[in-house]
């Protein structure tokens, strides 16, 4: 699948981003794991193409790249579906707006 890249999908994490010096991962990729309603294929793609982009340091591939770029995408989206469909918890599923909160609450904090 090609992506269409815009402005709105580029990564706010950079190489020298504070929170990755401490430890932390990038803001941009979410937990995806135990969530009512479940995770979609969309937010799972979304993730794997941060990741991808974080990886390979490319926000936009050039043309030669962008096969191996999209090969990635894909291949990391349907590891990430493989194993979020495969685990498993006794922990009741966490609800996504009242995550979408606390997540705010601890951006303003920053």
């Amino acid at each position: 699948m090609r992506y269409t890249y815009t402005m709105r999908q580029r990564s706010s994490c950079s190489a020298v981003d504070s929170h990755e010096r401490e430890g932390h991962v990038c803001r941009n990729i979410r937990t995806l794991f135990n969530f009512e309603p479940p995770v979609t294929d969309e937010e799972i793609r979304s993730a794997a193409l941060q990741f991808v982009r974080k990886v390979s340091g490319f926000n936009l591939p050039s043309k030669a790249n962008e096969a191996a770029f999209d090969a990635a995408v894909d291949q990391v989206a349907s590891a990430s579906r493989t194993l979020l469909f495969s685990l498993e918890t006794n922990s009741p599923p966490k609800n996504r707006e009242q995550e979408a909160v606390k997540a705010r609450a601890r951006a303003a904090r920053r």
